[in-house]
Parts: structure tokens; C-alpha cells; sequence
């Protein structure tokens, strides 16, 4: 059988290079960026021959860790089919051992597998070069690209089971913004890093516990044995394979065994964000709020306005000179203030659309929380990148709490004050269709916009001043900045979103002649 599947293996790659032109070219550019990849990978590792054991190592476990996680993450959220599923071959009765062993073992034949072969060549390498004993370095390689294809073909296998109904273009999206959170900011870090000949000190703990984890033990182990103390990181690395091959037959046991409902795709087919949403109230609102965000240009322009206007805002401090490391501090907070504003005249975007909640006897509570998603997830991504970067910038990570804290307040404040604004004061915008920069005449509307701002930053003043504090004086305090500015925010957000859902509640009738008028 295993034979077998492997001849199904090459000719499953061998096609790949067939079919039309684009289809071919898109091939050979994805396989020449690969190569490019490997071939920079293999110069950095022949320039850390020479380098000194401890910077070798700190490079090897976050380069290895990374690449570990990157085939979990891109297996579940790529949106990839496996050629290999283990549910082609229910119809063969074969047992369930006998098919993850075949289809593992097809799947060293592969772009990604063959890649990451490569980096643990380059990789073992570098620690010959250092010192490192022969059998050590091809036992660390073994165990490295082990636990890479098991967590892609886990990966698979869950997504398989989990995501296939759901698995579209928004999913994909949001799962991309979930990773940026995540990775950008963590790149900005070790960019940001001065090696000066030997491992920074914010990096040397995280490349401690990376070595004790599956996702890095095994790309330490070489290190390890040129140091004289590599057994903790053999014993985590076997483990980690052992429990993932186990969970790897057990998913291939629930594959071939678990029958899959007709037509649950073809129901939940088009539905875009309200298949990923819940099916509740506030669910179904936060769908259709995603799609206005994403499509309607009023609420495009909104979004756009925010970074450049907080950019903007900074151009006087630098034309009076004021340094680069005191003015880099200035945007965030802008952003996530302006941000958590924007939402303070939602419902007067809806128009006449409005009736279809009204109508519904949905709960203020549930339409409150809901048209708050769309802002969130854009905010959240956009603060994710540019804290960090600015930060940087400033060259003191230790406020970098204390900048989160105080963005985290103003945000959440401004996005609670405006779930109230939106349904006791809304005021006329342009409407469906026309332009966003052809604005209605109106008498009023600058009490809400100056209310919700001023309000943002009169409830995060304890957060500021700790900031403040923490900038100028004592920088310990940029933790307690931190859990100041979130509890604060959180905090308001909630009574925002309770009050401001009575409120719809009760003048539902208001509101609807409200939009009618405008």
C-alpha cells in the first residue's frame, strides 16, 4: 500500500506543472520563491558558522520555532485540501494504522516537506561547523522535520473535520488578521533587537522556554549537545513526535469512521460572514455590519481617514522639532481613540435598513455589541502593527504595556460612549449610494462627535496619567498602566453597551422616523 501511494504521491506532483498557462506559471513562481527562501536561509546559516554558540542557538530556535508553527497555522487557515485525505481511502477497508502510515509517509514528497529538509540541512550545517557530534545533528533534523509534517497533517485533518463547512474567503480573512496580531508584532521585536556581538537580553528568555517546547526542542537539541546538556530538549522533541503520531492515528481513525452530512455545504454555500458568525441576534448584526464596512465606501472612508489623520496630527511636532523617540508615542493613542469614535453615529449609516431590527424586536444589548465587531477587528489589526512599530521607534520597550494600557482605555471608552451617542443623538449623514464626502445639511451633530471624544479621554485619565508616569519617572508602573487602561475600558464598554441597548429599546419608533426623515 505504501508503494502504491507514493507512485500517487509523484504523480499527484507531476501534475501540478500541467493544466492551463496561469496555472502553470502561478506553480513555478510559488516554487521559485521557495528556492530564493532556501538559498537566503542556507547564506545566513554559512555566515553564523563562525558566530558564537549562543547566538547560533537563539537564531536556530526562533528560525526553527517559527517554521514549526508556520506549517500548523498554514495547514489549518490556507484552505488547503489534502491529496492525501484519509478519507479517500474509506472505500479500500483498510485499517486505520496502515493508512496514516502510508499517506505520512507520501507526504515527505512534497514542496513544503522538501523545503523544511532543506533547512534542517543548513541547519545541521551550522552545527557541524560549531562543533556538534554527527549523530546528534542528524538525530535533531529527523525529530525537526517529524514534528513539521505531523503538525501540517494534524492541521489538515482538523481542518478537515472542523472547518470545511465554513471554509471561505472571510474565514481565510479572518484568521489572517488573527495571525497578524499575533506575528507582526513579534517581528517588529526581533527586528527592533541590538545584537552587538552576543544574544540581547529581552531574547534570551523567550529562546529558554522556546527550547522547552515542541515547537523549538528538537531545533535545540544540537545546541544543546555542544553546550553538554541537551537531554531535557531529547526527551521533549521524542514526546512531542510520539503524541503527535499518536494523535495523528487517531485523527485518521476518526476520518475513516465519521460519515460527513450531505449538503451541509451546499446550505451554509454563499452565506460569506453570516456562515462564521453566530446564529444569534448580535450574531446576524455583526455579519451584516462586516459586510457594510467592507463594501459601503462611507464607512471605507472612515477607516482610511484614521491613520492618515493621526499622521497628520503629528506633522507640527516634527516641523517645531521636537525629537522622533517623543512624537512616535503621539499616533497610537490618536488612532485608537479616533477609532473607538467612529462607531458613535452608526445607526445613522443603516438608513432605512434600520426597520429590519426594529421589526425583529431584536435587543438593544445584541445590536449594541454587534455593530461593534467590524470596527474591533479593523482596529485590532492597526494597532497590533503600528504599537510595536512606534514603539521602536521611541527605542524603550519596557512602555510598551504601558502604551497597550492606554490604547486599550481610549479604544474601548470611545467604542462604549459611542453604542450610547448613536441612539440619543444620531444625526444625518450622506445616505446609501451617494458620495461620502457629500454631506447633508444639519443644525447639529458636533455635541455627540465632542462628547464621545472628550468623554474617551476624561474616563482613560488614570490610564494616561500612568502612562505619564511611567514615561517620565518610574517605569515600572507600565504594568499597572496596563490592567488600568484594560479594566477601565472594559468597563465602560459594558455599561455602553447595556445603557445604549435600553435606550434603542425603548425609542425604537424614534429612531425609525429618525432615519425616514434624513
Amino acid at each position: 500500500m505504501v508503494a502504491h501511494v507514493l507512485r500517487l504521491r509523484i504523480d499527484l506532483l507531476i501534475g501540478a506543472f500541467r493544466g492551463d498557462a496561469r496555472h502553470v506559471l502561478t506553480r513555478v513562481a510559488g516554487l521559485g520563491l521557495l528556492v530564493a527562501a532556501l538559498v537566503a536561509i542556507f547564506f545566513g546559516a554559512a555566515r553564523l558558522h563562525h558566530a558564537d554558540a549562543a547566538t547560533a542557538q537563539a537564531v536556530t530556535v526562533v528560525v526553527g520555532s517559527a517554521l514549526a508553527l508556520g506549517f500548523f497555522l498554514g495547514a489549518l487557515v490556507g484552505g488547503f485540501d489534502d491529496q492525501l485525505d484519509p478519507r479517500r481511502f474509506a472505500v479500500f477497508g483498510t485499517s486505520p494504522m496502515r493508512v496514516a502510515g502510508a499517506t505520512f509517509l507520501a507526504g515527505v514528497l512534497s514542496v513544503p516537506v522538501l523545503g523544511v529538509i532543506a533547512v534542517a540541512v543548513a541547519i545541521g550545517g551550522l552545527w557541524r561547523a560549531q562543533g556538534a557530534p554527527l549523530p546528534i545533528v542528524v538525530l535533531a533534523a529527523v525529530l525537526a522535520v517529524l514534528t513539521c509534517m505531523l503538525l501540517a497533517k494534524i492541521a489538515l485533518a482538523i481542518g478537515g473535520l472542523l472547518l470545511r463547512e465554513r471554509r471561505s474567503r472571510e474565514l481565510s480573512g479572518l484568521f489572517l488578521v488573527m495571525i497578524v496580531v499575533v506575528a507582526v508584532p513579534v517581528a517588529i521585536f526581533f527586528v527592533s533587537l541590538e545584537w552587538d556581538g552576543a544574544v540581547p537580553s529581552a531574547l534570551a528568555e523567550p529562546v529558554r522556554v522556546l527550547s522547552l517546547t515542541p515547537l523549538g526542542a528538537a531545533w535545540v537539541i544540537p545546541g544543546g549537545a555542544v553546550a553538554g546538556s541537551s537531554t531535557a530538549q531529547i526527551v521533549v522533541a521524542v514526546l512531542t513526535v510520539l503524541l503527535l503520531g499518536a494523535a495523528w492515528v487517531a485523527l485518521v481513525r476518526l476520518l475513516l469512521t465519521t460519515t460527513e452530512r450531505p449538503g451541509a455545504g451546499r446550505e451554509r454555500a454563499g452565506l460569506g460572514w453570516f456562515a462564521l458568525t453566530p446564529s444569534t441576534p448580535g450574531g446576524g448584526i455583526a455579519a451584516r455590519s462586516l459586510l457594510y464596512w467592507l463594501r459601503d465606501a462611507r464607512y471605507i472612508v472612515n477607516l482610511v481617514v484614521v491613520p492618515v489623520g493621526a499622521t497628520l496630527a503629528i506633522a507640527p511636532l516634527l516641523l517645531v522639532g521636537v525629537p522622533i523617540e517623543h512624537v512616535a508615542l503621539v499616533p497610537a493613542p490618536l488612532m485608537a481613540l479616533f477609532f473607538g469614535w467612529l462607531a458613535h453615529n452608526d445607526l445613522a449609516y443603516d438608513s432605512t435598513a434600520l426597520w429590519m431590527h426594529v421589526a425583529s424586536a431584536v435587543r438593544g444589548a445584541s445590536d449594541r455589541a454587534g455593530r461593534l465587531v467590524p470596527v474591533t477587528l479593523v482596529a485590532l489589526a492597526a494597532l497590533a502593527v503600528s504599537i510595536p512599530l512606534l514603539v521602536s521607534l521611541h527605542g524603550r520597550w519596557v512602555v510598551l504595556p504601558a502604551m497597550v494600557g492606554v490604547c486599550a482605555s481610549l479604544f474601548l471608552c470611545g467604542l462604549g460612549l459611542s453604542s450610547v451617542s448613536s441612539v440619543v443623538a444620531p444625526y444625518a449623514v450622506s445616505r446609501p449610494g451617494d458620495s461620502p464626502f457629500q454631506q447633508p445639511q444639519r443644525s447639529g451633530g458636533g455635541l455627540p462627535q465632542g462628547v464621545v471624544l472628550l468623554g474617551a479621554i476624561v474616563f482613560s485619565a488614570p490610564a494616561l496619567w500612568l502612562g505619564w508616569l511611567t514615561l517620565t519617572s518610574d517605569a515600572a508602573l507600565a504594568w499597572a498602566t496596563l490592567w488600568t487602561g484594560v479594566g477601565i475600558g472594559l468597563l465602560v464598554l459594558l455599561a455602553g453597551i447595556l445603557t445604549g441597548g435600553a435606550v434603542f429599546s425603548r425609542r425604537g419608533g424614534r429612531l425609525m422616523e429618525f432615519v425616514e426623515s434624513t
